[in-house]
Parts: structure tokens; sequence; C-alpha cells
């Protein structure tokens, strides 16, 4: 499948483990590389996916200067949407318990932006996963955040471990979005790959 990228080097451009377990789930043969130090700030008055679709295209745009002719860099930015605010890496463990507080008992969006980049086009979307948590005991968060410290998370929680057992209660959206990585669409956008 996807003979049409036989032609390219892929290159998926994250230090996410994640996003490379999820990458090696398509069967595409691809090299991990990452940039250091990519600024990842944004315009305050943008919302929702509109904030990790801006932060993948500058992610790829810092890629193009260094990209070979037969390159095609895939980056990514994963957010959480909370109550009218993005929720991205916490800053510490009192950060990480206070969003896991906030998601307690609500729903939140959690929006991936990727952009697909060569020398000659470049592919951009956002997909949207809608995440609900159950409440959170006190004792439950603490118990997450010491044992699983997840602290490179947006929203300061993985779907795939402990929390996201025992805490969510309904997903509406693509499951490994929320992992960080819209697989699926990704795929389907990777076919039209000229």
């Amino acid at each position: 499948m996807l003979d049409n990228l036989k032609k390219y080097k892929v290159v998926l451009a994250s230090a996410s483990p994640r996003r490379r377990e999820l990458m090696k789930g398509l069967d595409v043969d691809f090299e991990v590389r990452r940039l250091p130090d990519v600024d990842e700030s944004f315009p305050q008055e943008l919302q929702g996916g509109d904030i990790p679709l801006y932060i993948s295209k500058k992610k790829a745009d810092a890629y193009r200067p260094l990209m070979a002719d037969d390159e095609l860099v895939i980056t990514a930015d994963t957010i959480v949407w909370l109550d009218g605010a993005a929720l991205g890496k916490p800053a510490d463990e009192e950060d990480a318990k206070r969003m896991l507080r906030d998601m307690s008992g609500k729903t939140h969006s959690v929006f991936t932006g990727v952009t697909i980049t060569a020398k000659a086009f470049q592919y951009c979307f956002a997909a949207q996963s809608d995440v609900t948590f159950a409440a959170l005991s006190n004792d439950e968060i603490e118990y997450y955040i010491a044992k699983y410290k997840p602290m490179d998370k947006a929203g300061s929680y993985g779907v795939q471990e402990w929390i996201g057992y025992i805490g969510i209660s309904n997903i509406v959206g693509s499951y490994f979005n929320v992992m960080g990585l819209p697989v699926q669409r990704l795929y389907n956008e990777l076919k039209r790959v000229p």
C-alpha cells in the first residue's frame, strides 16, 4: 500500500514515541528526525484546532530549508482544548495535577494538526476527538502523576495509560488522534501525495 511514497524518503519529524509507534502501524518505511528548539509559540487569538495546525506548519517550515528533493516530512502537534483554553504539556507536577482536576468529570477536545511537506507541495489538516473523563479523585490523579510521569503529554495524560483505562468514559472521534497522530486520516492524506 502507499506505493506512491516509494519515491520519497519519509521523515517523521517528532520526538514522540507514541507518534513513532502509530506511524509504524501504517507499514510505511520512515526515519525519525527532530530539530531541537523549534519555536512552538502561537498567536493568542487562535482557537481549537487552528493552534496545532499552526504549530505543525511552523515545525514543517523549520525543516524546509534542510530537506532533500526526495524527502517527505511529516510534522504534527497536539493540544487539549478545555473551556476555551489550550492545554499543552505541563510545566511541572502541580500543573499536571491542576490540568487533570480541571478535566475531571468534563468533556474536552483533543486536536492534532498534521503537515505533510515536500519541496513541491504541502498538505495540512487538523483532526478532533472529544474525550469525556469520569470524576477523578485526588488520590487517582496523584497516583497517575507519580507513577506515569506524563510531563511530555498534552493535557498531562496518555489515553493508552492507566488514567485512560480508569478515567475515560467516552471518546467521539479517533482514539489514535488522542494518542497524538490521527493515523486513519493521515493514511488518506498520504494516498494523495503525487
